[in-house]
């Protein structure tokens, strides 16, 4: 079953010293290389921060546009892995390693939902 971890991070993007930041990419460099490693990997990114994000909403077929993300919040979405595991449990145990979760956060486990296979067309 694959699994998405979501990482919501507490704070400011960026904060902390260079030293805490360099010791941070490199606990999830070893976390990724695990994952890897365990044949759980399927994918997996970082990030921009809030930000940079553009909102997009539709009104009554108009599409409206506007920088930043839809609310304020204490947490916002860092990243995420994809894995794929046999379990909810396993998933659970992979989201508790994630080294930002010491740090304040959450990690959301949401199963993915497969899609149907194509299927071939009959024209």
């Amino acid at each position: 079953m694959e699994y998405m971890l979501l990482i919501n991070v507490e704070g400011d993007p960026g904060s902390g010293t260079e030293e805490q930041r360099q010791e941070m990419s490199a606990a999830f460099g070893r976390y990724t290389q695990e994952l890897i490693d365990s044949g759980a990997m399927v994918g997996g990114d970082q990030l921009a921060p809030p930000t940079s994000a553009t909102t997009v909403r539709a009104d009554h077929g108009e599409l409206l546009t506007s920088d930043g993300p839809f609310a304020e919040t204490k947490e916002w979405l860092g990243g995420y892995y994809k894995i794929e595991v046999p379990s909810l449990d396993e998933a659970i145990e992979w989201a508790g390693r994630i080294p930002s979760l010491q740090g304040g956060g959450s990690i959301e486990v949401r199963p993915v939902v497969p899609s149907p296979a194509p299927q071939p067309s009959t024209t």
